[in-house]
């Protein structure tokens, strides 16, 4: 067995066909499915239910899946910890919320000083991020903060306040429950934020509309679809030119951390480290953290 057999298992694991499997390696379907069938033979069992749709995996597979990641987490830190201390370099997955308004700067900081650094960047909601960070698949991620996690330490970023936002100024909060509501899918940190306020309030929401991106329901709200519930920071420029209006909720609700997690056994590379430090930098963002 090879660390690429595993690799590539994983990845048809993630993905759920050959076709993705071997678009994301950058490989010939025929290699990925040799591989496959190679382990298959190995482990001297199927790994993989096949129909029409794509591939899952059998009882077996997910018990191999899950040592799969441990070995390949164990490997990905080997090769890092022999890295040199004095200069970052090699791989660097981060991930984040689409709503950390100062990320660019973040970004921008941290690429131009550690240029042998390959940086990536993957969005999501914070339930996803938090878990591709305890599953290895990224070393670091900006969220929001919700329940305390044992295999996560946390760093604070800044505190933001959520605001109810709407189309139109001179309504009030009961007429704008009864507008759809438009948000990330579940798991968004914001979207539990506001969940807990209807419960609170024995509200039922009317409507309820997921979109995958900040921009579209920034663009929807503007244009009377709905209401959404965002950190202020992030519409200052729309309410600005009156195309939106905040409406604000008891700070119970609208007060809410962003955070970078990251794996609490991990070992903490130069690589990661000089990017604490650099976000930590940012004017704003609060340098200490919390461990848990």
């Amino acid at each position: 067995m090879e660390f690429k057999d595993l690799e590539i298992f994983q990845m048809v694991a993630i993905k759920g066909t050959i076709t993705d499997a071997a678009k994301e390696l950058s490989y010939v379907q025929s290699n990925i499915t040799s591989r496959i069938k190679k382990l298959e033979a190995e482990m001297n069992t199927a790994l993989f239910n096949r129909h029409n749709r794509g591939m899952t995996l059998t009882p077996e597979g997910k018990k191999l899946l899950v040592y799969t990641e441990k070995i390949l987490s164990l490997t990905n830190e080997m090769k890092k910890v022999v890295q040199s201390k004095t200069e970052p370099a090699g791989k660097l997955e981060i991930g984040t919320v689409e709503t950390v308004i100062k990320l660019p700067v973040i970004l921008s900081s941290y690429s131009k000083k550690y240029k042998n650094v390959d940086l990536s960047l993957h969005t999501g909601v914070t339930e996803q991020l938090r878990n591709d960070v305890l599953h290895h698949r990224l070393d670091g991620a900006f969220v929001t903060e919700i329940d305390q996690h044992p295999e996560l330490v946390s760093h604070n970023v800044f505190e933001e306040e959520l605001v109810l936002l709407s189309d139109c100024s001179n309504t009030s909060i009961e007429q704008l429950l009864e507008e759809p509501i438009l948000c990330f899918s579940k798991g968004c940190g914001y979207r539990a934020r506001l969940a807990k306020w209807f419960k609170d309030q024995n509200i039922t929401p009317q409507k309820v509309m997921e979109f995958g991106t900040l921009e579209t329901i920034l663009g929807s709200v503007s244009m009377g679809l709905g209401i959404t519930f965002v950190p202020k920071s992030a519409v200052g420029h729309l309410e600005e030119r009156g195309l939106v209006h905040c409406h604000y909720l008891p700070e119970k609700y609208s007060k809410v951390n962003t955070i970078f997690v990251r794996r609490k056994d991990a070992y903490l590379t130069s690589t990661l480290e000089r990017f604490i430090e650099t976000f930590e930098q940012v004017e704003g963002v609060m340098p200490y953290p919390l461990a848990y």
